[in-house]
């Protein structure tokens, strides 16, 4: 499984290229979460899912936006618990805590 290069970005994080993309979802609705890889090789991704809403979806209460300083640290908080991004397997889940999103 790829990122796919249409509607994402890249970001540098301590000298490192990754991919990024908020991930589709069903009638934008349901939580924000985006799908993070290494740019220059495939490997294990990380899907990061935020604790608020989807910037779309009109009911609920009122979304940070998607930076790049947030992705950088859902990035720094996946590989302080254990996601390798070189490594081949199965998608790596993380949910970011409403402390470190709202940051």
């Amino acid at each position: 499984m790829t990122v796919v290069k249409k509607r994402s970005r890249l970001i540098t994080v301590d000298g490192v290229v990754y991919r990024w993309r908020v991930r589709r979802h069903p009638a934008h609705q349901g939580p924000l979460s985006f799908a993070i890889e290494r740019a220059d090789r495939r490997g294990t991704i990380l899907i990061a899912t935020t604790p608020d809403t989807r910037p779309t979806d009109w009911v609920g209460t009122a979304t940070p936006p998607a930076v790049p300083s947030i992705v950088a640290a859902m990035i720094r908080e996946a590989q302080s618990r254990g996601w390798r991004p070189d490594t081949p397997g199965p998608a790596f889940p993380l949910t970011v805590d409403a402390r470190s999103w709202s940051a």
